[in-house]
């Protein structure tokens, strides 16, 4: 009796079936439905379908799923959501995305053919972007070049401006795209540790995580700032400082032309000049000359080449720093100073407000032939020739005393005797 009543109840299901699709019903089932096979939902399903491994399948020229949320009380979220396959216009996209139906926005979006990994989240959390082994939170994997772009548009009102941050075998850098992709900071690979460091007190260091000062650099031997202008080469220059353990603090000119800093002009021979300040090409008040070792000072209207000193100056005179060492005769050069005329004198460029005592250079030259030229006279040769001339005068005032005491005691003698 059992039986029969089940098989009538199939048969009433199926005949209300049948009656409700020819009436193109809706189906309502008002308890659970439990399908224990796969499903095909959609105008294209077709009797005997072959799910292979599918358990859910929609299938028509339009598949989309669609979360209607009812909630109508303001505290509750209701937004409606929206699984969407493919545009549904001709030449549209293939694509999957969610849609925010109510919000109207696409908040994510693959379109076809996008290459397996595109995105991947591993089980720890890591991202990987064209990799499925992420061994950092977001790890990107390209096989040239892998990119990031920050592109601000005009949405917001604001100029549009685009970045790059780029990483690559020849360099990590970022480019600024906007302006002509010009690459305003570039990191070489095998670059050492702490290369450039900017510290919490905005010290930067470049070679050091603890950089004591607003810039500090260290290096293992001979830190140097180098200046190069990228110019054409009959106006290029560079110019290189640096501080050496044996050799303290040099600044070079390693260019074609004059490097000019705080009035100093250093010129690619390794001549250092000073000018005077006045006009562009003025002459030089100061000049070392690296071949020489010369200081000249130059006629300079202007400045004149004045050396004020409020302390000792004291010329290198070392027995280790000299050879050709040879005795002199004193005798010989007093003779020779008689022969010198000594004149009172005041330089043009003081208009006579200062006088000095003191040979003319080129009658010192000519007389004792010491000095770099008949030019200037150097301290060290004025005073060595006072000296010598000041031992001969002492040696010929001793031997002068001695003939005066030799006659005083003759003439003793006779007054003795009379």
């Amino acid at each position: 009796m059992k039986n029969n009543q089940l098989a009538l109840s199939g048969v009433t299901l199926a005949l209300s079936m049948a009656l409700s699709h020819t009436a193109s019903a809706d189906q309502v089932i008002a308890d659970d439905l439990i399908v224990t096979m796969s499903e095909c939902i959609g105008n294209d399903c077709v009797n005997g379908e072959n799910f292979g491994f599918d358990t859910l399948r929609l299938k028509e020229n339009n598949t989309r799923i669609k979360f209607d949320d009812t909630s109508s009380s303001g505290s509750f979220p209701n937004h409606d959501w929206q699984l969407t396959a493919n545009e549904s216009d001709n030449g549209g996209l293939n694509k999957f995305s969610i849609e925010d139906i109510t919000a109207g926005k696409v908040p994510f979006t693959i379109l076809g053919n996008a290459p397996t990994n595109s995105l991947y989240v591993k089980d720890n959390g890591y991202i990987g972007l064209g990799t499925s082994t992420p061994v950092v939170r977001l790890h990107m994997a390209q096989g040239d070049s892998p990119s990031i772009r920050l592109e601000q548009n005009t949405s917001s009102g604001w100029s549009a401006q685009t970045w790059d941050v780029v990483g690559n075998e020849t360099n990590f850098f970022i480019r600024d795209v906007t302006h002509s992709s010009k690459l305003p900071f570039k990191i070489l690979p095998s670059a050492p540790t702490d290369s450039f460091v900017i510290a919490a007190s905005g010290n930067i260091g470049i070679g050091t995580k603890n950089p004591s000062e607003a810039l500090h650099i260290r290096q293992s031997d001979d830190p140097k700032i180098y200046f190069d202008e990228n110019g054409v080469a009959a106006n290029s220059w560079a110019a290189g400082i640096e501080a050496t353990l044996g050799n303290g603090f040099a600044i070079t000119n390693q260019g074609v032309d004059p490097l000019t800093f705080m009035g100093i002009v250093l010129q690619p021979d390794g001549d250092i000049y000073m000018h005077n300040g006045t006009a562009q090409g003025s002459r030089w008040n100061f000049q070392l000359e690296k071949t020489t070792g010369k200081v000249l000072l130059s006629d300079d209207l202007d400045v004149g080449g004045n050396i004020v000193a409020q302390g000792t100056i004291s010329p290198g005179s070392s027995r280790a720093t000299k050879n050709n060492i040879n005795l002199i005769d004193g005798h010989k050069i007093l003779q020779t100073l008689t022969n010198l005329d000594i004149y009172s004198w005041s330089y043009i460029r003081d208009a006579g407000k200062i006088m000095h005592i003191g040979p003319m250079a080129e009658e010192f030259f000519d007389t004792f032939n010491v000095g770099v030229d008949n030019k200037h006279i150097s301290p060290t040769d004025t005073s060595g020739i006072s000296l010598a001339a000041i031992k001969a005068l002492m040696e010929k005032l001793e031997d002068q005393n001695q003939k005066i005491e030799s006659m005083q005691n003759e003439l003793n003698e006779l007054k003795s005797k009379k």
